[in-house]
């Protein structure tokens, strides 16, 4: 290898901002290779939007090649890593295989869907983390609506428009919040539906937004409140069938929609490497390196990263953090090669936003509490100003739904067994 060759494994948030500062930093004077999936960079704050028909799938994605200037992008998937030998083995998409020497290794496989041993679940639920799923989403919530519509018998009407999530951090909030103003807009066409669908919001925690400040918390929780959504805390689902899910009350919820929004695991692949985890993830030391290979970083939601704020925790799986990963890492790599010094990773969050469709959302930035159309502005503002690219085409159709509404079709492209929950692929966004 003439250049020192950096490989980089996924292009989610921690290694699409560690390809990124490294092309800028290295001015040409490395190789450096993303080996990912895909061939764009996925927004993931912004797939509930695309589930409930207010953007189209390609606003929130952004192509690798032109948002990467002077990174090479391999197409595939990482199927073992040889550490001693400084190489990695891809899957390409069509199934051939290649082997790539490194000099440095970032890993940064995000993760994939958290399961639960509950009976029925990963036959009967779905998840909600890429762009597949979020596109079948949003053909299901059509089809059980248009479904109802037709139907004959009252319980088959009343189970399809029935709609279940579970988990009620930032995905499954705004999954629930968003979701019912969207079927709302969806029964208008039928008198025999309108005020007839029913979403519930299940998880086990004391309160929405666990991890949130309370304040956020309380304004979400007012606003799924108010526009009918069932918010059941300290409740799980004890089992799933096809005709709808059992609670842990004892409780049975005939439903054909089963949303699947408890969180997420590291990339199994972390485990094959017989290294220290913590959490599922990777140990890493303060300078995102893994003790006993310098030449390896690990970042996002594959690595545990010590939280110098908070001695004796992990950061947290959020893309505030990965990006930031990405970024030190980066830095700490050029700093190996004479550019710069190497610093440990410590960051306080600034924040976060939560965007509940409509005119609301609950925003903390600067740790400042704000509600409603205050809270609105500042979401859409930091989701526009943190996105690589795309920003005029999203607020374009953020203005036109406004002004003509949503257009909800289905679009028949993604088929109910092409997102499996237990897919065990990584979902690379960390």
């Amino acid at each position: 290898m003439a250049r020192p060759r950096i490989v980089i494994v996924g292009a989610g948030f921690a290694g699409f901002a560690a390809a990124r500062e490294l092309a800028k930093l290295s001015r040409g004077g490395a190789d450096i290779v993303v080996v990912n999936p895909t061939d764009y960079f996925l927004y993931l704050p912004l797939l509930p939007e695309v589930a409930t028909g207010l953007l189209e799938p390609r606003r929130v994605t952004v192509p690798l090649a032109t948002a990467l200037p002077g990174v090479r992008v391999v197409l595939g998937t990482v199927e073992t890593f040889d550490l001693d030998g400084r190489s990695v083995t891809v899957r390409d998409p069509e199934g051939g295989k290649r082997t790539l020497g490194y000099h440095k290794l970032v890993m940064a496989m995000g993760s994939v869907n958290k399961l639960l041993p509950v009976p029925g679940v990963v036959e009967h639920a779905h998840g909600f983390r890429g762009l597949s799923e979020a596109l079948y989403l949003r053909d299901h919530l059509t089809r059980q609506i248009e479904m109802a519509a037709n139907a004959s018998d009252e319980a088959e009407r009343q189970a399809r428009c029935t709609f279940v999530v579970v988990g009620a951090g930032y995905t499954g909030t705004e999954v629930a919040a968003q979701g019912v103003l969207y079927t709302e807009d969806l029964v208008k066409p039928y008198p025999n539906l309108r005020g007839r669908p029913r979403w519930l919001l299940l998880d086990t925690a004391e309160r929405v937004l666990p991890s949130l400040d309370g304040r956020l918390a309380d304004a979400a929780d007012q606003v799924l409140e108010q526009r009918g959504v069932e918010v059941l805390m300290k409740t799980s689902v004890a089992e799933a069938t096809s005709a709808g899910v059992r609670l842990s009350t004892g409780d049975f919820v005939p439903s054909r929609s089963l949303i699947w929004c408890v969180g997420v695991r590291p990339d199994p692949l972390i485990e094959s490497l017989g290294l220290p985890t913590e959490q599922g993830r990777l140990v890493v030391d303060e300078f995102l390196s893994v003790p006993g290979h310098p030449e390896v970083y690990a970042i996002g939601d594959a690595a545990a990263v010590p939280d110098l704020t908070m001695p004796g925790q992990i950061t947290g799986m959020t893309a505030q953090h990965a990006t930031r990963h990405g970024t030190a890492a980066a830095r700490n790599i050029a700093a190996s090669y004479g550019h710069g010094r190497r610093r440990a990773y410590k960051h306080h969050d600034l924040g976060f936003v939560v965007d509940l469709g409509g005119l609301d959302s609950a925003a903390n930035p600067l740790h400042l509490p704000l509600r409603g159309l205050p809270a609105k502005v500042v979401t859409r503002g930091y989701h526009l100003l943190s996105m690589p690219g795309n920003r005029t085409r999203v607020a374009s159709d953020w203005l036109l739904d406004t002004v003509l509404g949503r257009h909800g079709v289905q679009l028949g492209l993604i088929r109910g067994q092409s997102v499996p929950l237990d897919s065990g692929k990584p979902i690379s966004q960390g």
